[in-house]
């Protein structure tokens, strides 16, 4: 374990934005990982867990030690005839856990293809895509914490989560570092075309609705939306959508004929975030060296700027402009380090 001293993290993250961290380690194994944070304490020092960096806007230095995360491992813990239970090291990718998993006859994840990131990082968003979130499959999350390096364990109910959210973003902010998680997966075929996109697709290149077919398509769609990171740093969808409730949802549509808005289990309606930035004329537009995706108003793009103030700074525009429209301010998805 080699930590260095005062480190640019621009190749840290996706938005490819500069900033300094105080002090910079990767760990390859929870011993290492141990040591680490015992260091940090010594030199009371915060610390900063980063995967790949893909869901982060680094708005200034960071003084604290930055923790990247580089143990690798899928290992089985159980299985019976209809499913088994992995538990994957925090630092796997997520996209290759799902390549790997479809490989194997391991089914579930196939909506979630193309997610940049890593595994550890996966559920403190709660990630999510083409009508499938994480929480279904997670099992348990097991993590150090920060404190005292002690292991812990948080079962599936423990993690609180929710629509891009867990208990990992607020009571346990700051408080643990991922190191593995485990999944429950079904060793038979399932499909969730419930997103319109999706079926849509299938349905166009009359393609059956197989879990190889669900990954193909949705690597498509992800691929003809989203610019890809290492070309066009960005962060992903940079705000979540809104979710109102219905009867509110219903006199927008009164008043914004074609808002898309989708009904939620619990009653409420889900609206798009990209069609209310786009109807509000952002979609496209550049300045200072970030701008709006042209082809995706929720993605928000680095086009040369060393500076996250700058993309905040238009991020909060986008935010004022939905607000006086709609009536209601956008919540910004990726976490930000760095401002005041």
């Amino acid at each position: 374990m080699h930590i260095e001293r005062d480190v640019s993290l621009k190749p840290f993250n996706t938005l490819a934005l500069e900033a300094r961290a105080s002090a910079l380690v990767a760990v390859r194994n929870d011993d290492e990982l141990a040591q680490a944070l015992a260091w940090a304490r010594g030199q009371d020092m915060p610390v900063v867990p980063l995967g790949q960096g893909s869901n982060v806007v680094l708005a200034g230095d960071i003084e604290a030690l930055v923790v990247i995360q580089q143990e690798r491992g899928i290992s089985i813990v159980d299985e019976d005839d209809s499913s088994v239970r992995l538990r994957v090291c925090a630092g796997e990718n997520w996209h290759q856990l799902v390549c790997w998993a479809l490989a194997q006859g391991y089914h579930g994840l196939e909506n979630l293809a193309l997610i940049p990131g890593t595994v550890g990082a996966a559920p403190i968003q709660n990630i999510g895509a083409y009508g499938v979130e994480l929480d279904r499959f997670v099992v348990a999350v097991h993590a150090l914490t920060i404190a005292e390096g002690e292991p812990v364990t948080l079962a599936r109910a423990a993690c609180e989560f929710a629509y891009r959210d867990s208990i990992f973003k607020h009571q346990l902010k700051d408080i643990l570092v991922i190191t593995a998680v485990d999944f429950r997966l079904s060793k038979q075929p399932v499909a969730d075309t419930s997103y319109p996109a999706l079926a849509n697709y299938l349905s166009e290149h009359a393609l059956e609705q197989t879990p190889q077919a669900i990954f193909d398509a949705v690597v498509a769609l992800r691929s003809s939306r989203l610019p890809d990171p290492a070309t066009t740093p960005n962060a992903g969808s940079f705000f979540k959508n809104p979710i109102i409730a219905y009867e509110r949802s219903a006199y927008l549509g009164t008043r914004f004929p074609g808002i898309p808005r989708y009904p939620q289990a619990d009653g409420r309606a889900k609206l798009a975030a990209a069609w209310m930035i786009d109807h509000c004329g952002w979609k496209g537009v550049s300045r200072a060296g970030v701008g709006v995706h042209p082809a995706h108003a929720l993605v928000l793009v680095n086009q040369g700027s060393d500076s996250g103030a700058v993309l905040l700074a238009l991020a909060g525009d986008i935010q004022k402009s939905v607000a006086e429209t709609f009536g209601y301010v956008l919540e910004i998805e990726p976490r930000v380090y760095g401002a005041d």
